[in-house]
């Protein structure tokens, strides 16, 4: 997939790379990224010598049919790994073995820590859970990276992509092997979380919102419905108004037709 996706990607777009240096030779490691794209799970190993894995929803990879398979084959081969959404706690804990399973075999591991989409280009407040929990139960140092301009490729309602350079700028790795033995320690995984959040934004330099990025899709879904409610309202009371004066019209002109015959 490297030779089939990432050939042709980079000769494409030509992303720009800063720090390399900081992804290590061998050994298991975290690379925690800001999520501005769906393309974001494919820049980043694109421009690597390793492996990444990253995590993906059990349905891309259990869809029947011939698009199924080719849909499964594709995920398999850029690195993304199915979790299984059902259960009492869902995707986070699938998503924590996920991990942890990735880096016990000394691999790269890759998580948006935001856990979605940014829906506007900046940067949210990261969910502690996930990373926090698999960098303190490996002892996995955690590496910031920062995807520049991959939301303006493709932005939502775009069919074809924009051709220009999106950029990558990878920190310096992060030890939290201090907390080990804490990670069920909810202050501690905040604290992690963070720090981490806050190497990402220094990289990105993005505008940084306290707030979760799935509580920002909430508010704007809410937002469009309640316009969407409202612009339905107008137009009904537009309606209802020109109803209304057509039927005083249509009185008016009745009483007029009746008035000569009456006198």
């Amino acid at each position: 997939m490297k030779v089939a996706i990432g050939g042709p990607l980079k000769l494409a777009f030509r992303p720009w790379v800063e720090g390399l240096e900081n992804i290590p030779a061998e050994g298991p490691a975290i690379l925690a990224s800001n999520h501005l794209s769906f393309s974001d799970s494919f820049f980043l190993p694109a421009v690597l010598d390793r492996k990444v894995t990253f995590i993906a929803k059990a349905e891309y990879f259990t869809t029947p049919g011939v698009k199924g398979r080719m849909t499964a084959a594709f995920f398999k081969g850029v690195g993304q790994l199915p979790v299984d959404r059902s259960g009492a706690r869902g995707a986070g804990e699938a998503a924590i073995r996920s991990g942890i399973e990735v880096l016990e075999r000394g691999e790269l591991f890759g998580i948006y820590p935001e856990g979605t989409r940014s829906p506007d280009g900046r940067l949210y407040r990261g969910k502690p859970g996930g990373l926090a929990r698999v960098a303190l139960a490996t002892g996995a140092p955690v590496i910031p990276v920062a995807m520049i301009d991959t939301e303006k490729i493709q932005p939502p309602g775009q069919v074809m992509p924009k051709l220009m350079r999106p950029g990558i700028r990878i920190g310096k790795p992060l030890d939290f092997t201090r907390y080990q033995g804490m990670e069920h320690d909810r202050f501690v995984l905040r604290a992690v979380t963070d720090e981490v959040m806050y190497e990402i934004m220094k990289l990105s330099g993005q505008e940084y919102v306290d707030m979760y990025a799935t509580a920002m899709k909430r508010q704007l879904a809410e937002a469009a419905k309640a316009e969407k409610e409202a612009e339905r309202a107008a137009r009904a009371a537009v309606a209802r108004a020109d109803k209304e004066q057509a039927e005083k019209v249509k009185a008016a002109m009745e009483q007029a037709d009746r008035g000569p015959s009456e006198r």
